[in-house]
C-alpha cells in the first residue's frame, strides 16, 4: 500500500512517498481503510525523534485517522465492514489503510465527512477532556486560550463557547485572531504585545481568567499564570513554543490556582470508556450542527510534507487534513 514514509529523522522535506505491506488485522483488531488523516504538531516531533515513542524506522507518520472498516480480526464485535470509523494512535495514518485494536476504534455518524471525522478525535479529544474533565469549566466562567487559532486552540474556542463560558482567544497576529472572532471567541488578545497582561487584566476587570488552556508554553506561561483568577486551574496541554516553562510555583500559592497537566493520549489508553463516551459526545454534536470542525485546507497524502511545514511555521489556522483516497482535491 502506499504511504508518505520517515527513513531517517529530520525535518518533514525529508518525508518521501513508498510502500508498505498491505496491513492484516489479528485477534481483536480493525482494519481501517483510511480516507483522511489529521495533522498534529505531535506528527512533527515524531519524525524529529523528539516524541517519547520512536518507532522502528522506516515508518509512516500520523495519529488521527477516519475512514472505514475493510475487515475484522477474530473475536472482533460491534463492528462491520462499510462502518464509518475513526481511531486515534501513536503513527501510521499516513497511509491507505491501518490494523488497530478494536477498542481504539470509535464510530463515526453518517454524514460526518471524512475531513471532519479526521480532525476531531485528537484536537477536539484533547479540548473537551481538558477543559470538561480537567479544568470543570462551568458556564458564565472566563476562559483564555492560548494558541487560539491552531488545531486545538481553535477546538478549545468553540467547545468554551458551547460550554457558555466567555472565551479570550491569544494568538500571534491579526489575521489569526480573525478566525478566533469568526468561530466565536468573545474578545481577542495579541500575545506578542508587551503589555498583553495588561490587556488580559483589563479584559478580566482585574479579576484574571478563571481556566486557561495553554498548549504553547514557553515564555507565554508565567504571564499567563500570573493572570489566572484566584482559584483558577491553569491547564497545561503541550509546549509548542518548544520551550518547557519553569515558571514560580509562589504564584499557584498565591492565587490558590491548580496547575493540571493534560495527556489526553494517555487517558484515552488507560481510560477507555471514558475516552470512547468523551468522542462520542464529541461526534454527537457535530451530527447535531452543535459543532463544526474548523478544518482549514486539505491535502493529497503525498503533499504530506507541506502540511507539516505550515504547522511547524505555525501558518496553519485550524487543522489541517491529509486525504488518501482522494476524496477532494487539494485546496
Amino acid at each position: 500500500m502506499k504511504a508518505m514514509l520517515c527513513h531517517a529523522y529530520g525535518p518533514p522535506s525529508a518525508l518521501r512517498p513508498g510502500e508498505l505491506p498491505d496491513p492484516v488485522p489479528g485477534p481483536g483488531e480493525v482494519l481501517l481503510r483510511v480516507e483522511a488523516c489529521g495533522v498534529n504538531f505531535p506528527d512533527l516531533l515524531l519524525i524529529e525523534g523528539r516524541y517519547q515513542q520512536k518507532p522502528p524506522l522506516p515508518f509512516a507518520p500520523g495519529g488521527e485517522v477516519s475512514g472505514r472498516v475493510a475487515a475484522l480480526g477474530e473475536g472482533v464485535d460491534g463492528f462491520r465492514p462499510g462502518d464509518r470509523v475513526a481511531a486515534l494512535m501513536t503513527h501510521g495514518g499516513f497511509a491507505e489503510a491501518v490494523a488497530l485494536p478494536a477498542e481504539a476504534v470509535v464510530p463515526v455518524p453518517e454524514g460526518v465527512a471524512p475531513e471532519v471525522a479526521a480532525a476531531v478525535c485528537l484536537a477536539y479529544g484533547t479540548a473537551l477532556h481538558a477543559l470538561r474533565d480537567r479544568g470543570a469549566l462551568q458556564p458564565g466562567e472566563t476562559l483564555l486560550v492560548l494558541g487560539a487559532a491552531g488545531g486545538t486552540g481553535l477546538a478549545a474556542v468553540q467547545l468554551g463557547r458551547l460550554m457558555g463560558a466567555r472565551v479570550i482567544a491569544a494568538a500571534g497576529s491579526a489575521a489569526r485572531l480573525e478566525a478566533c472572532r469568526a468561530e466565536g471567541a468573545d474578545a481577542l488578545l495579541d500575545y506578542n504585545a508587551p503589555d498583553w497582561r495588561d490587556q488580559l487584566k483589563a479584559l478580566t476587570g482585574g479579576r484574571g481568567a478563571d481556566v486557561v488552556f495553554d498548549p504553547v508554553g514557553g515564555a507565554y506561561t508565567e504571564p499567563a499564570l500570573r493572570g489566572t483568577a484566584w482559584r483558577g486551574r491553569y491547564l497545561v496541554v503541550g509546549f509548542a513554543a518548544g520551550e518547557i516553562p519553569r515558571p514560580p510555583l509562589n504564584l499557584a500559592l498565591l492565587k490558590g490556582c491548580a496547575i493540571t497537566g493534560v495527556f489526553f493520549g494517555e487517558f484515552a489508553r488507560r481510560e477507555r470508556a471514558a475516552y470512547r463516551a468523551l468522542l462520542a459526545d464529541l461526534f454527537g454534536w457535530i451530527a447535531e450542527g452543535k459543532l463544526r470542525p474548523h478544518v482549514s485546507r486539505t491535502l493529497p497524502l503525498e503533499r504530506a510534507p507541506e502540511a507539516l511545514e505550515a504547522l511547524a511555521a505555525r501558518q496553519a489556522t485550524g487543522k489541517l487534513v491529509l486525504l488518501t483516497h482522494a476524496a477532494a482535491p487539494a485546496r
